[in-house]
């Protein structure tokens, strides 16, 4: 089985709006002015960090912004520009939710089984919906069409549609898979939550994850469905990944991260006898700091020698607690093994971190070779990407130039100019 991970390329209008209910981060950075360029060329140098381990990297584009197909369905006409600006003067919210870049967190494109789970063999994606925020809800229709481009071969791969949007589904930001490296199977992890915690909405539905495994055709005496806690909801993980991760056989977790750990590690030790549990002790790093660090977002992988790694945002390694926590880590002599920091700042300030940047996609090496090559990345894609963010993509973006009409042309010109130089026709994607 190779893994590849299909990080978003930060797109054109990363802004700081602040729109995501439950995400400190963004709301704690609303207002301020974002830097779209260098977000994305931090986006690029992570990519370019993952290919240098030897892992395999995919990239997905931006979604087309401003989307002005949205604001049309609340009621506002004409040309594309009278559109935006009657929305800007009737409710400036509409338009930050018209340019949100957030399809950049590839985490919640959708749900992925690999063939070696599933009834029949195939590789599923079920695209989320996302229809706790309106801002990404709007989202799933661009990201259907992109897994379907990428993954069209049917011989290998079935794309779904999102479930209904009374089902909130928020993707693999809520989804988890451990493996045992001695034969044992694989048991796929679905993680929701439920009501209100701490006045921040749980987004992902029990009855969304349920969908999910159903129509993947997992065994469901392999799938697990685990509830978050509400004190990791109210203390901002608005999505399980950012206080749990897993990897291979390690699940990598916060001692808070879930209402009922000791019930998970007992289906995990029937399941998985070879799992290894990495719980994080609330006395050595605390929710909060582990949030406000994203210590669990990050990218736990498996390197081709066979040592685990964690790569991780620079908040983490600047953080003493977390810090001096992972040296001992490190020193104890288990699975994980390295620790690489990236610097990903712009969308830490957003509100994602490494793990919400990507995508993984589990495959054979005759599905890898199915799979559109556009989207995959090498040496040469990544120097055309980075010429066309550096010569396109707008410096600075402060609040009130949401509704600049420069800004708006600029963005569309410049998701065109990497559109066509990652090889895609006009309209293609």
């Amino acid at each position: 089985m190779i893994e590849v991970n299909f990080d978003g390329i930060i797109g054109p209008t990363h802004n700081y709006a602040g729109l995501s209910i439950g995400n400190l981060a963004s709301a704690n950075n609303a207002g301020n002015v974002s830097a779209p360029r260098l977000a994305a060329l931090q986006g690029i140098a992570k990519m370019r960090r993952a290919m240098a381990l030897g892992l395999r990297q995919g990239v997905f584009l931006p979604h087309v912004r401003p989307n002005i197909d949205w604001l049309r369905t609340l009621g506002f006409v004409g040309a594309d520009a009278e559109v935006l600006a009657s929305a800007w003067a009737a409710d400036r919210a509409l338009v930050a939710n018209a340019m949100s870049a957030s399809a950049m967190w590839t985490a919640n494109a959708g749900t992925v089984s690999p063939g070696s789970d599933t009834a029949d063999g195939l590789c599923h994606i079920s695209t989320a919906n996302l229809s706790t925020m309106p801002h990404r809800a709007s989202e799933a229709a661009q990201t259907e069409r992109q897994l379907r481009l990428a993954f069209a071969d049917p011989r290998f791969f079935r794309v779904h549609p999102p479930v209904p949007a009374a089902f909130g589904d928020e993707g693999a930001a809520n989804f988890m898979r451990l493996a045992s490296p001695a034969g044992h199977g694989a048991v796929e992890m679905f993680v929701y939550g439920e009501g209100n915690a701490g006045g921040f909405p749980s987004r992902q539905r029990r009855a969304a994850s349920e969908a999910v495994a159903r129509r993947h055709g997992l065994d469901p005496a392999r799938t697990l469905t685990v509830r978050q806690s509400d004190a990791a909801i109210a203390a901002g993980a608005f999505h399980n990944d950012v206080v749990a991760v897993a990897n291979g056989h390690v699940l990598f977790a916060h001692e808070h991260a879930f209402a009922d750990p000791a019930a998970l590690r007992s289906a995990l030790r029937t399941l998985l006898p070879d799992a290894v549990v990495i719980e994080v002790p609330a006395d050595r790093v605390d929710l909060d700091t582990a949030i406000r660090t994203y210590l669990f977002n990050s990218q736990l992988v498996t390197l081709p020698d066979g040592d685990m790694a964690l790569i991780l945002p620079a908040e983490a390694r600047d953080n003493d607690a977390v810090w001096t926590w992972l040296g001992d880590l490190v020193a104890s002599g288990g699975p994980i093994r390295r620790l690489e920091v990236v610097d990903v700042r712009e969308s830490m300030r957003n509100g994602g971190g490494p793990a919400c940047l990507r995508l993984r996609v589990q495959v054979g090496p005759e599905a890898l070779a199915a799979i559109d090559p556009r989207f995959l990345l090498d040496e040469a894609a990544c120097a055309r990407i980075e010429a066309v963010i550096a010569r396109t993509w707008p410096e600075a973006i402060a609040p009130d130039d949401l509704g600049d009409p420069r800004l708006w042309e600029r963005c569309t010109t410049a998701r065109a100019a990497l559109v066509a130089a990652l090889g895609f026709s006009p309209g293609e994607i």
